[in-house]
């Protein structure tokens, strides 16, 4: 097996045709299956591909069981949480108390608030997008620069030489530097350039490839769950409708396939670490997927993965389907709102299949029959991928990141230094979900009991067959006498005692809690605090500054280890796979989101100030230049949703336009000034044709030339 290029089983002739002692012959699509069938098992079947196949098992049951004693049931207690409903156990303990099963949608309001919050951030940020790049502080000088430098540094030592002058190691040091310098500026400048295609071209991929969709439903997790999750680039043949023309001319639809780039969500459900792991680089991972056979389809054709095994699969359980049911998947789809029966069924005839990331010792490949040229250290971690889909590998690769890295991002709403979990809304609030539900369902109950007169009927004073569970107005009783005295009362009457005040105190008391446990306050959703600094417009401004700070730690958290590494991966992809070389260059990948925290509201103002400032003040348009004032225009119309290469056109463009505006300025001024001088005394090249009487006017043209005055009398 090659392991650095993947699985490739297929022949290497046309299809249906073989070649034998050079006679072609011809073999019916029947027996090609049969041949491509046994091809694949012999291939599963090879020592290597059963040991990656054992391996993976083992690390699927350690991860599995770790994950169903830990945090499995946790993640279902945030689901039903957030959706409104009890756990099964305590819904039956409530069921045989009897009273009301009501809940309290506390945490659904507070994940609602704080997804809001942070979408309100990381999805309205500068350009709509929560990261930007930057050219790097000190660009990397090449060698062939530093030869070039060396070299002109030597040719002026030499021309000094022959003219007769001597340069002190002082000036050879001072020369160097300088020229070092230019080098760098230059580097700088390319790499600029470089940045802005690198961040358009980037832009333009997460777009396409769903990445807005991902985050969106990222933040829903990371707000229920004890960690979110995102995968990506992904590499996927997708169809895509283009038109062209048939035979008639006429237009008509043309299916194509080409690759594309994607990230999606990672369902938490779906994600099994190792168990001593606290990220995806520190451990083994394995995500169960849950494939349709379009998706198996889809994978055919893409580099690392066997054509023959993916077809194996789909022949054996593309009717019925493949599940490897666990535990979870019934609870998961009862919290969900699912029936369980019909999911049972596996409908949509569903394949599971494991996605294990990882590494193996170079001795272990050794041992599974991987050839010894393919493993140049035995001793050596080799990071690998591998697909396995019941007894079936259908990709089998070195995973082909230069640094090993596996192409996942989590956060968690609060996280856990050393725990690959961490705690999520749903679970910040749970203690006060519960009280609040108990003192709700207590609320209600007196409410309801408290809500009309208790009776207390004799019913040794009712005739048989008394109907005692009704009342109302202007009924007519029988009643016997009293057996004891005669005079006893048939009914009494008494008004049960009403807690409601008490319990709303409570209720109210534990809901304030739960705004100081997950740190979303509920002013911030518009309920107007209720006495105290909130009074007022600074008051109240300065409490959701203060409110701001932990949202701040959670938009932190997603810019170090979500957006930085995710946008730095899809950079390295481009550096490393994209074809055309103006990309590329010396940048690093910078996370907005926390900045456009702390600028919000106020970023557009200062931009707008500042762009009124270099328009108008003519000191600062001087130093600011033409070119500045256009990138500020450029800035502004890109925050306000706008095409800026149709409002302002690029740098690039509009230098190209100044110049050649400053040829033809120059082309006019000197025919005027040789029209009205009659070819004599005509201002050099650049300059500014004047009258007899003309008056300097103290000012320069952006060539330096002076300017004057034609239209000012002249002084007597």
């Amino acid at each position: 097996m090659a392991m650095g290029t993947g699985l490739n089983i297929t022949g290497a002739n046309a299809p249906g045709i073989t070649s034998v002692g050079g006679i072609m012959q011809m073999k019916s699509a029947r027996q090609l299956r049969q041949e491509e069938r046994q091809k694949a098992t012999q291939f599963n079947n090879t020592p290597v591909i059963q040991g990656l196949a054992s391996y993976v098992r083992k690390c699927w049951t350690v991860a599995r069981t770790a994950k169903e004693q830990t945090v499995e049931q946790r993640m279902l207690r945030s689901l039903r949480q957030r959706r409104g409903e009890y756990d099964p156990d305590k819904l039956s303990i409530i069921g045989q108390q009897g009273g009301t099963t009501i809940y309290m949608m506390l945490t659904a309001n507070k994940c609602r608030s704080a997804g809001a919050w942070i979408r309100d951030v990381l999805l309205t940020a500068s350009n709509n997008k929560p990261w930007s790049v930057q050219p790097t502080t000190l660009p990397d000088i090449k060698p062939e620069q530093v030869q070039e430098i060396m070299g002109k540094a030597q040719g002026v030592i030499q021309q000094m030489q022959s003219s007769g002058q001597q340069m002190s190691d002082e000036d050879v040091r001072n020369m160097l530097l300088m020229m070092k310098d230019q080098a760098v500026s230059q580097e700088r400048n390319v790499a600029q350039q470089a940045m802005h295609r690198m961040e358009y071209k980037m832009k333009d991929q997460l777009e396409e490839g769903g990445f807005i969709t991902a985050l969106s439903e990222f933040i829903d997790d990371l707000t229920t769950f004890p960690a979110a999750m995102l995968k990506g680039p992904i590499i996927r043949k997708k169809k895509r409708l283009a038109w062209g023309k048939d035979k008639k001319g006429q237009t008509a639809p043309v299916i194509q396939e080409e690759l594309v780039t994607e990230w999606e969500r990672l369902d938490p459900f779906n994600a099994y670490p190792a168990p001593d792991s606290a990220n995806f680089d520190d451990g083994f991972f394995i995500e169960r997927h849950r494939l349709q056979r379009s998706s198996l389809t889809e994978l055919i054709g893409v580099d690392g993965y066997s054509d023959a095994s993916i077809r194996l699969v789909l022949d054996e359980y593309g009717r019925g389907g493949l599940r490897d049911w666990i535990n979870v998947d019934n609870a998961k789809a009862s919290a969900e709102g699912k029936s369980t029966m019909a999911i049972g069924n596996n409908p949509s005839e569903l394949i599971d299949a494991l996605q294990f990331w990882g590494t193996v010792q170079g001795k272990m490949l050794l041992e599974h029959g991987m050839a010894e040229d393919q493993i140049t250290d035995p001793l050596a971690e080799y990071p690998i991928e591998v697909w396995l889909i019941g007894n079936y590998v259908i990709k089998a690769v070195i995973n082909k990141d230069p640094l090993g890295r596996k192409p996942y991002y989590k956060a968690s709403y609060e996280q856990i230094p050393g725990s690959f979990w961490g705690n999520s809304v749903s679970d910040l609030c749970r203690d006060t979900q519960d009280a609040c539900n108990a003192t709700a369902r207590a609320l209600i109950n007196n409410i309801a009991i408290s809500s009309g007169p208790q009776v207390v009927y004799n019913v040794d004073r009712l005739p048989a067959g008394e109907n005692i569970t009704q009342l109302y107005p202007w009924k007519t009783w029988q009643v016997t006498s009293d057996p004891m005295n005669g005079t006893g009362p048939l009914m009494q009457f008494f008004q049960p005692d009403s807690r409601a005040q008490e319990l709303l105190t409570v209720f109210e008391r534990f809901s304030t809690m739960a705004d100081e446990y997950t740190g979303i306050p509920r002013y911030m959703t518009g309920d107007s605090p209720s006495g105290g600094a909130g009074r007022t417009a600074s008051g109240m401004s300065m409490l959701m500054g203060n409110a701001g700070k932990s949202i701040k730690q959670v938009i932190s958290t997603i810019d170090i280890y979500v957006t930085c590494p995710l946008v730095s991966r899809l950079y390295d992809h481009n550096m490393q796979y994209a074809e055309d070389p103006d990309l590329k260059g010396d940048i690093r990948v910078v996370a907005n989101g926390a900045a456009a925290l702390a600028a919000q509201g106020q970023s557009d103002q200062r931009r707008n100030e500042f762009l009124q400032l270099a328009t108008q003040n003519d000191v600062v348009k001087q130093v600011v230049g033409m070119e500045g004032i256009a990138r500020i225009i450029r800035e502004v119309a890109g925050t306000l949703g706008m095409n800026t290469d149709e409002i302002v056109p690029p740098i690039e463009v509009l230098r190209m336009q100044w110049a050649k505006d400053a040829q033809q300025a120059q082309q006019q001024q000197a025919a005027q000034a040789q029209t009205q001088g009659g070819g004599k005394g005509a201002p050099p090249q650049g300059g500014q044709a004047s009258l007899p009487n003309a008056v300097s006017t103290g000012q320069q043209l952006q060539n330096g030339a002076p300017t004057v005055n034609n239209f000012t009398p002249m002084a007597k």
